[in-house]
């Protein structure tokens, strides 16, 4: 089984920033493509950002040139560095992987519990 585990979220001032993190763990042979989205209140989940196991990131319109993934393939973990931040981008946001797992290789998705980020004005 696989688990996705975030940290970093949390409450800020507009124009701050945060760090988004999430680990996946478990039956993992590899992860082609990991990433974040987000749902606020009222609104449906959007694409915030995802990254493929080779580096090539794609981002949402509305984070390009504020937000910024990375990923560290050994640690089969993400980061998500916000700047600039607007009280638009306050969510839920949520951690994506598609795994390929180490028995049953078939690819699944996965999701994280997701992690509060709220902006004030």
């Amino acid at each position: 089984q696989v688990q996705l585990v975030e940290s970093g979220g949390g409450l800020v001032q507009a124009g701050g920033s945060l760090r988004l993190s999430c680990a996946a763990s478990g039956n993992i042979r590899s992860i082609n493509v990991m990433g974040w989205y987000r749902q606020a209140p009222g609104k449906q989940r959007e694409l915030v950002a995802t990254i493929t196991s080779g580096g090539s990131t794609n981002y949402a319109d509305s984070v390009k040139d504020r937000f910024t993934l990375s990923r560290d393939n050994a640690k089969n973990t993400v980061y998500l560095q916000m700047n600039s931040l607007k009280p638009e981008d306050t969510a839920v946001y949520y951690c994506n992987a598609d795994v390929t797992r180490l028995v049953i290789r078939a690819p699944r998705e996965y999701w994280g519990q997701g992690t509060q980020v709220t902006v004030s004005s």
